[in-house]
């Protein structure tokens, strides 16, 4: 059974121009113009700034900017035969299941997929950026002894604290845990979940499971949690916020950012333009500067982004930064969904 079949539709959306989501800008009915679906916030600010700035200066090319983006969203468009979005900010795991069917597959020579790291790329996706999922803890709650394993994230005794995640399985817990418990980095794949389970069940008591990155970032800056697992640009953030955080370089899980097309987009050529630009090495390493993470590409030397100090310190890319495992698109792709119900039976049980 496909992945991810239980996404709820979001069926009173309207599809018209704001298409479900909150506009923010207008390119009127110009054809040379894409309609872009993220996040909102900073981050879409960011992307306007890096990415779409340049293509606007080089192509011409306008942007309608509308948030959030959403799969179920998708779906009605899709499924309603009135897609308006072109390209979409969000989980490569919908694009991978739902592979030419909600999605567009990409045919554009200039998507070379071997410029990406091995097992980043698929037939509907390729990595915009890299990050990871960073295990940092708060130095003024351990004034002594320091965490420096990922097996210390699991020792409340010799390390108390609250330990807050995204509430979500992909968020890299399962693959720390098991990587805690003795299992060799690279033998972590496929997830041996029940094992993981039961690692987790043993600091389950002190876990928070987080429903937003901001409600992470507060909690660190509020020191309601002394330790934290997650991802790249919401560590930075937090230690700019005021939380004395700490990364410990001993294994983190890396993945990928990824744009993708919805099924029938009105321009799919211009959208696989843009996703082509965005990978540039230009592009890549620009946003990379304004958000702390890393380009997709394997040919842009992170020497040249021009990191702060601070950024430096939370970048799982550089050198000597103990073991990363880009965490395993097919595995996620075919399990995401009877993990997540797993995920959320666990919690409560």
């Amino acid at each position: 059974m496909k992945a991810l079949r239980t996404v709820t539709a979001l069926a009173a959306c309207v599809l018209l121009v704001s298409a479900c989501g909150v506009g923010g800008d207008s390119a009127g009915a110009d054809e040379q113009s894409l309609t872009w679906a993220s996040t909102g916030g900073q981050f879409q600010e960011d992307e306007k700034t890096a990415l779409q700035e340049p293509f606007t200066a080089k192509t011409g090319t306008k942007f309608v900017n509308i948030s959030p983006a959403e799969q179920a969203q998708v779906r009605t468009m899709v499924t309603s035969g009135k897609t308006i979005w072109d390209l979409a900010n969000m989980s490569w795991i919908y694009a991978g299941a739902y592979c030419g069917e909600l999605f567009e597959k990409l045919d554009d020579p200039a998507l070379d997929r071997g410029k990406f790291p091995p097992g980043t790329t698929s037939d509907c996706f390729v990595p915009t950026y890299r990050y990871a999922n960073i295990f940092s803890y708060n130095a003024d709650m351990y004034p002594d002894e320091k965490p420096t394993s990922v097996r210390d994230f699991f020792d409340t005794k010799k390390f108390p604290g609250k330990r807050v995640v995204f509430d979500y399985p992909k968020a890299g817990l399962l693959e720390a845990a098991l990587v805690a418990d003795g299992v060799p980095a690279e033998q972590v794949y496929p997830l041996d979940v029940d094992r993981a389970f039961k690692k987790i069940d043993t600091i389950k008591s002190s876990i928070v499971f987080a429903p937003s990155y901001g409600a992470i970032q507060q909690m660190l800056v509020d020191k309601q949690a002394s330790m934290v697992l997650t991802v790249t640009a919401r560590t930075i953030v937090s230690a700019q916020s005021g939380a004395n955080l700490v990364p410990v370089w001993d294994f983190n899980t890396t993945d990928i950012g990824a744009l993708v097309i919805p099924k029938n987009a009105p321009h799919k050529a211009l959208a696989q333009q843009m996703l082509a630009f965005v990978t540039e090495p230009e592009q890549a390493a620009a946003y990379a500067k304004l958000t702390g993470t890393a380009p997709a590409r394997l040919d842009v030397d992170l020497n040249s982004v021009g990191y702060t100090d601070e950024q430096k310190s939370f970048n799982a890319f550089l050198p000597d930064r103990g073991t990363t495992l880009e965490q395993d698109k097919q595995w996620w792709i075919e399990n995401t969904d009877a993990l997540t119900k797993r995920w959320t039976s666990w919690k409560v049980g």
